[in-house]
C-alpha cells in the first residue's frame, strides 16, 4: 500500500506519532523547479514561445508584404552572399518576394494547425482511451476495433483524401489531422488507465467509497494527465509535418498564403538557381518539428510523478 499512501485523493497514510516528537513531511518540489531543471523543455519550449511570439506579431516584424512582388528584384540572394540587396536577409524567391517575410507568416499557418488539431485529437482520443481503459468489455472492445480499423489505412494518403473531399482549407487539414491522429492518444491513453487501473491507489480508493467516476477523473486522470501532455507536444510537431505535405501537394490553404511546404515545392522546382528558396522552409520545418519532439520527451520526464519523488 505504499503507493496508495502517496496519493493524498485516495488515502492519508497513516502516522505513528512519538511523545516530543513531531512528523514532518518533505514539502514537494515544485513543478517550475522540476521544468527549469530539464534542459530540452528550456531549450526547446523557448524556441517555440519565440516562434510563437514572430507568428502573433508578424504584420508588425515582417519586413515586407510576403505577398508583394517584384520581378526586378528575383532570386536576390541572402545577404551575406554576394549580389545580395539591402534589406533581403534571406534573400528573395523567383517572384521578388521577400522569403524572410514568407517564413515568419508561413509559421502562422504552422503552429495554429499544430496547437488546434493537436488539442482537438488530444480530446477525442484520450476521451476514448479513458472510457475503454477503465471500464473494459463492451466499451473497451468497441473502442478497440475502431482503433483497428482506423489505423489500417495510411494516414497520409487518408489526409490527402480526406482533404480532396473536404475541400482545401485550414479547416479541412485541422479535421483531416484529427481524425487521423485521435487513435494516437486513444492506444496509449487506454494501456496508461489500464495500468493505473491496477495500482494499489485505486484499489484504496474503493475502499473508501469513490465512484467510478470519481476514481477516473480525480485519481486516475491526473496520473495520466503528464503523459498525455507529452504525447500533445508530439503530436503539434506531427501535424507541422502533415500540414507541410499537404501544402506541398497544393491542398492546404490558398495559394496567396504563404506556407512552409507552399515555399519548399517552389523552392525545388528552382534549387539549382536559388537554394536558399528551399533551405530557409526546410531548416524552419525541421527545427520546428525538433522542438516540439524534444519538449515533448523533458515534459514526460520532468512531469512523472516517480522521477519527481
Amino acid at each position: 500500500m505504499a503507493e496508495a499512501a502517496s496519493r493524498p485523493h485516495a488515502a492519508e497514510a497513516a502516522v505513528v506519532e512519538t511523545p516530543g516528537v513531531e512528523a514532518t513531511a518533505p514539502a514537494p518540489r515544485p513543478l517550475w523547479r522540476d521544468l527549469v531543471a530539464e534542459p530540452r523543455v528550456v531549450i526547446a519550449g523557448s524556441y517555440l514561445v519565440l516562434l510563437a511570439l514572430v507568428a502573433i506579431l508578424a504584420p508588425w516584424i515582417a519586413p515586407r508584404d510576403p505577398l508583394e512582388q517584384d520581378l526586378m528584384l528575383s532570386l536576390l540572394p541572402p545577404a551575406w552572399a554576394a549580389g545580395a540587396e539591402p534589406g533581403y536577409l534571406l534573400g528573395t524567391d523567383d517572384l521578388g518576394r521577400d522569403v524572410l517575410s514568407r517564413l515568419i507568416y508561413g509559421a502562422r499557418v504552422a503552429l495554429t494547425v499544430a496547437v488546434v488539431a493537436a488539442t482537438l485529437a488530444a480530446l477525442l482520443g484520450a476521451t476514448l482511451g479513458l472510457l475503454a481503459g477503465w471500464y473494459r468489455g463492451l466499451v473497451d472492445g468497441a473502442v478497440s476495433r475502431l482503433v483497428d480499423i482506423w489505423m489500417a489505412f495510411p494516414p497520409v494518403l487518408l489526409s490527402i483524401l480526406l482533404v480532396a473531399i473536404i475541400g482545401a482549407g485550414l479547416p479541412a487539414v485541422i479535421i483531416a489531422i484529427v481524425v487521423i491522429d485521435w487513435t494516437r492518444f486513444c492506444r496509449v491513453v487506454r494501456a496508461e488507465t489500464m495500468q493505473q487501473a491496477a495500482q494499489d491507489y485505486v484499489v484504496a480508493a474503493r475502499t473508501i467509497g469513490f465512484s467510478r467516476r470519481a476514481i477516473l477523473l480525480r485519481e486516475i486522470l491526473p496520473n495520466v494527465a503528464p503523459v498525455l501532455v507529452a504525447l500533445i507536444s508530439l503530436e503539434m510537431g506531427i501535424a507541422v509535418i502533415v500540414e507541410a505535405i499537404l501544402s506541398f501537394v497544393g491542398l492546404s490553404v490558398s495559394s496567396d498564403v504563404p506556407t512552409w511546404g507552399g515555399m519548399i515545392a517552389q523552392g525545388r522546382q528552382i534549387i539549382h538557381h536559388a537554394w536558399w528558396v528551399l533551405a530557409a522552409p526546410l531548416t524552419m520545418l525541421f527545427l520546428t518539428v525538433l522542438a516540439f519532439n524534444q519538449l515533448g520527451d523533458g515534459l514526460r520526464r520532468a512531469l512523472d510523478p516517480v522521477a519527481r519523488r
